[in-house]
């Protein structure tokens, strides 16, 4: 398979082109970067220490040209001007680029209905047998316990609460026949009062190189359970993209997630 990375010269861009690089039958054919980026004409793998031939570019067309798939982790502005050339020139997309509003949203759904997508908020597959976990305990945990949700990124991360911890929030929301949006308190500050019953609550840690921890709580009396990913690596998530692309070779248009993926339907 080839594929085109975005994202080139950033750090998950970099995890990614490595991942491509080491996967037997799997081919670098294009490495994409904005227009100010000044790793532009560089070699794609050049800082990995075995160049690949491949010149990081700002131009599309070019970037896309013979390309299978695009790996997308950048932002939203830069991956829905990524996916209307991908939807044009018919080339399939894994997008983990997080903090889409609803008009972002429903731009990949339409794109879509041409070019087979997986959307996800996060690639890892520990992260999204751990999605599954936390549907099993909301269930049973519905009644008498509340929820919190806490999650830590590097501090370069510029949205906040992170994706996967909105996708958490969205698992446990919908096992209990509710909506994320009707019950999410993302902020307490001064004379809160006493915690609203139902309410899933968000709290957000930004600092230093951390790749990404996410825990949830559900809290009753007398006991606590809780649920945790960590993640020491990028490599979950390059690795995931991966499989998340291999999976779309022969899929007809459509939005995949990675439930879809990993067959956790």
């Amino acid at each position: 398979m080839k594929f085109c990375i975005a994202g080139a010269s950033g750090r998950m861009g970099r995890m990614l082109i490595d991942a491509v690089l080491s996967s037997a039958g799997d081919e670098l054919s294009g490495a994409l970067d904005h227009a100010a980026s000044p790793a532009l004409g560089e070699d794609a793998a050049a800082l990995l220490g075995h160049p690949c031939g491949v010149a990081i570019t700002a131009d599309l067309a070019q970037g896309l040209a013979g390309a299978d798939v695009l790996i997308d982790f950048t932002r939203p502005e830069g991956t829905l001007a990524h996916l209307a050339a991908c939807r044009a020139a018919g080339v399939r997309m894994v997008i983990g680029t997080t903090g889409f509003d609803d008009a972002g949203k429903a731009a990949i759904a339409d794109a879509a209905r041409e070019i087979p997508i997986v959307f996800a908020a996060n690639m890892s597959v520990g992260v999204n047998v751990t999605l599954r976990l936390l549907e099993m305990a909301a269930k049973a945990l519905a009644t008498g316990y509340d929820v919190e949700i806490v999650e830590a990124h590097h501090k370069h991360k510029v949205d906040a609460p992170s994706g996967t911890a909105l996708a958490m929030g969205e698992a446990i929301a919908a096992a209990q026949g509710k909506a994320l949006k009707d019950c999410a308190v993302y902020a307490r500050e001064g004379h809160t009062g006493e915690r609203e019953p139902g309410t899933i609550g968000f709290a957000t840690i930004r600092g230093g190189d951390v790749i990404g921890d996410h825990q949830v709580m559900f809290l009753g009396t007398g006991e606590r359970i809780e649920i945790a990913h960590r993640s020491n690596s990028r490599q979950g998530y390059a690795q995931g993209s991966l499989r998340a692309a291999h999976f779309l070779a022969n899929r007809a248009p459509g939005l995949y997630d990675m439930a879809d993926v990993l067959g956790l339907r």
